[in-house]
């Protein structure tokens, strides 16, 4: 079958993965072909497999508008004018407007998703739509939402600033309506849209629902809305300004988690948004992320292995991993247990990334003031019990290298949606210690030691407990590896999704020529004579079967 795959651009990988989730689904379901398509951004440079073709959505080799005779026009005639203003008007209503308590229906999403629609055919039928969701028309519809009766006291307040700059913003996530994918060579030509988020990402697949009746696949190892909230780039935006994005994308998830066949979060985390947005709990299915687990197998299979009184803490250093807390703890940890040394190991961070190398420095002057040198004498040099290094660097060139210098892996951050460092963790067969944030307890279930987040001491009591019983650690640091191999895995990730493809053409409409090869594509009945399968089309004449 083809699978219409849907990505934010650049590598669209599973949150706190590192690698590129998208490379190890279509190489490891080689037998289907997939169409990438990037919603956000360029692709990623990176060599692709054969059974793969991009379709990029900007830049260079991206589709024009639709259709394409037309699609330089930059104004509408008087009938599609008066499309526009009832379909942007029943978008922005429902952007603004709050639900009626007491009633049990969200009005203002069904209008959204009316508005939503109605922009999608326009789109589909002239074109033109960028052009008309900047116009001065659109902005003074804005406006009047935001000012009608019931609609939401913070957008009220919105003025002439808020409403360009949020019209300019909309126009960019619902740039792919305007895209040319409306034809049978395109979205038309997927049996199944894949989309890597939730919202703008998964705009193209609500487009091939709507016109093709193709079912859509929405797969979220970490929320988008919840990203999109925690920005920090939306800051210094007006308190009007940012309660018209939240809407906004707050609307498009929702319409994604109601129109999608299935959705599969990788963790009951993202499964719990879902559901809050208005997601059917029977069309949610947890599937786990695969990590590749082989690389960690040596390490695993000698749970005894490493340094005694060694902690070990990785990852991406920022204010979310709460890593102040950890020196802290680290601190009251080391006045018991003398003997005891952290090591820090830092992923390499992007270029640009200041606020990345800010808050590194900061924590290397709070170990500095925590934990100055020692020396075992006179006339030795001083140590720090602490160590800051970067993953790749002498001190830690693998990550192998690093798990396996550990008696204890520790997470202490206060925000996590599914930390991939816990799992391979696990998958060395190592104890770990981490604080109750995100999917942790649902990784960890019973292998490992969770406490509150924020609280150096109760951090610096369980690492202590594992430190002083061995026994203990490696018998967690076993049943993790086992619990690891058997639910993170890249094979039963990949398991997981064959079945869900399979399952899903097998409930589609069937709108595929003779001789296809698509699994389902013609199921028996239909060619069975009878009025119960009215969809049954006698060949040569069109007619149905009698």
């Amino acid at each position: 079958m083809r699978i219409g795959l849907l990505t934010e651009g650049g590598a669209p990988c599973a949150a706190g993965d590192t690698v590129a989730w998208w490379q190890r689904l279509v190489r490891g379901l080689a037998p289907h072909d997939f169409d990438l398509y990037a919603v956000g951004g360029p692709l990623p440079a990176a060599p692709l497999p054969p059974n793969t073709r991009t379709v990029p959505a900007t830049g260079e080799g991206a589709p024009v508008a639709a259709p394409p005779e037309r699609a330089g026009r930059r104004a509408y005639g008087r009938r599609d004018r008066r499309r526009f203003a009832e379909g942007f008007h029943a978008l922005a209503t429902g952007l603004t407007a709050e639900a009626a308590p007491g009633t049990g229906e969200d009005e203002p999403a069904r209008a959204f998703a009316d508005g939503l629609g109605a922009l999608a055919d326009l789109a589909r039928a002239s074109g033109g739509l960028p052009g008309a969701l900047r116009s001065d028309e659109a902005v003074r519809l804005l406006e009047a939402a935001c000012r009608a009766p019931g609609a939401r006291r913070a957008a009220a307040a919105a003025g002439l600033r808020d409403h360009l700059a949020f019209a300019d913003h909309l126009e960019r996530a619902l740039r792919p309506l305007s895209l040319g994918w409306y034809d049978e060579t395109a979205l038309g030509a997927a049996d199944l849209c894949h989309a890597t988020a939730g919202g703008p990402v998964a705009l193209p697949g609500l487009l091939a629902k709507r016109f093709f009746g193709t079912p859509l696949l929405v797969t979220e190892y970490g929320v988008g809305l919840r990203s999109h909230y925690l920005d920090a780039g939306t800051a210094e935006h007006s308190t009007a300004l940012r309660t018209l994005l939240a809407a906004l994308h707050g609307r498009l998830a929702g319409e994604t988690y109601r129109e999608a066949a299935l959705l599969t979060p990788g963790n009951a985390h993202a499964r719990r948004w879902q559901e809050r947005l208005g997601a059917d709990r029977d069309r949610v299915r947890t599937v786990h992320p695969g990590m590749p687990a082989e690389r960690f197998a040596e390490v695993g299979e000698d749970e005894e292995s490493g340094e005694p009184g060694t902690l070990v803490w990785i990852g991406r250093v920022e204010p979310a991993k709460d890593l102040v807390a950890l020196l802290h703890a680290f601190a009251e940890l080391r006045a018991r247990q003398p003997d005891t040394r952290l090591r820090i190991v830092s992923v390499p961070a992007e270029q640009g990334e200041a606020d990345h190398c800010a808050y590194l420095a900061q924590c290397a002057a709070l170990a500095a003031q925590l934990f100055p040198d020692e020396a075992a004498g006179a006339h030795a040099v001083g140590e720090n019990p602490v160590s800051f290094e970067e993953l790749g660097g002498p001190e830690a060139p693998t990550l192998e290298d690093v798990y396996a210098s550990a008696a204890v892996v520790v997470l202490s951050s206060t925000v996590e949606g599914f930390p991939a460092s816990l799992v391979e963790a696990m998958f060395c067969a190592r104890a770990t210690v981490s604080t109750d944030v995100g999917a942790v307890v649902e990784i960890i279930g019973g292998t490992g030691l969770v406490v509150p987040p924020r609280n150096p001491r109760a951090l610096a009591d369980a690492c202590l407990a594992l430190l002083r019983d061995p026994e203990r650690r490696h018998r967690l640091g076993a049943a993790a590896r086992a619990r690891a191999l058997e639910l993170f895995t890249v094979d039963q990730n990949l398991a997981a999704f064959r079945g869900i493809y399979l399952e899903l053409l097998s409930h589609a409409p069937v709108r595929h020529r003779a001789g296809s090869d698509v699994p389902f594509a013609h199921p028996a009945e239909t060619h069975l004579p009878g009025s119960w399968a009215p969809k049954a089309v006698s060949a040569g004449t069109g007619a149905p079967d009698a």
